[in-house]
């Protein structure tokens, strides 16, 4: 009874733990067999421990290319689709207009639609055009599926902030410039970074969409695609390795400046 008691109190955080473990344990796997020797093209059973691939990283030809491909592309498209989900953010939030509600359902339309859909739509739209596949395909294709998800992280913020401390500013003659860069970016400015990342982390991830779009041009995902037919090299564990402890001390960094900035508040 007593163990039952301590379950049901305890519910969700075990729930919570062990979906966490379920997530991460991927990335486990993956560290771990950054450190591999496979003594053979696969990478997938355990041989012997070496530090060869972190040694080498580049050691497999194209490996690093199409890894600067997709940091130049989700770089560029992070830039776009931020700039412009944030500017719809805030039309969508503060001003009433014609085919508002339009607009609002169209901009959510590329996060509900499947990717392939959207790739294969992109695709007959670059061909009618005439445009050649490449980097710039890529580019605009990921710009517009990011601008979505960039616009929800960033609505929401908006929606939360206060006006009054817009008129505040304003009764102080603060003028429109002044308000918007002292007042209104500084509040909307962790949506804005949470949209951010969200859209480099889907741009340097996706593989459906560049795989229609991209022409000649091999991102990192479609590098590791291609890999896998013909083997796996540790440097792909090796790069997967580093982008996932990079991205959690960016998590990590985030919330404790956030911390430091709440605990200055309060004080």
């Amino acid at each position: 009874m007593r163990l039952l008691r301590s379950l049901r109190r305890h519910l969700v955080v075990i729930a919570g733990l062990l979906t966490l473990a379920y997530m991460i344990l991927p990335n486990l796997v993956v560290m771990v067999f950054s450190f591999n020797d496979p003594k053979g093209r696969f990478n997938y059973a355990w041989q012997t421990f070496s530090l060869d691939a972190w040694k080498d990283p580049c050691g497999v030809p194209g490996l690093c290319a199409s890894l600067s491909v997709s940091l130049w592309t989700a770089g560029l498209a992070t830039v776009g689709a931020t700039v412009l989900g944030t500017m719809i953010a805030f039309a969508l939030v503060r001003y009433r207009f014609r085919a508002r509600g339009a607009v609002n359902s169209l901009v959510f339309l590329p996060m509900a639609m499947p990717e392939v859909v959207m790739a294969a739509s992109l695709l007959t739209l670059f061909l009618n055009m005439g445009a050649e596949l490449g980097f710039r395909t890529v580019l605009i294709a990921h710009i517009m599926f990011c601008i979505g998800f960039v616009v929800t992280a960033v609505k929401a913020r908006v929606m939360s902030m206060d006006p009054r401390l817009e008129e505040a500013a304003r009764d102080l003659y603060a003028g429109p410039v002044q308000t918007f860069l002292r007042v209104t970016l500084p509040i909307a400015a962790p949506g804005i970074a949470a949209g951010a990342l969200l859209a480099f982390a889907l741009s340097f991830d996706d593989f459906i969409i560049t795989n229609f779009n991209a022409g000649s041009t091999v991102t990192f995902p479609m590098f590791v695609w291609g890999s896998a037919q013909r083997g796996t090299p540790v440097q792909i564990n090796v790069i997967g390795t580093a982008m996932f402890v990079l991205a959690v001390a960016v998590v990590v960094l985030g919330r404790t400046v956030s911390g430091r900035r709440k605990a200055r508040a309060e004080k």
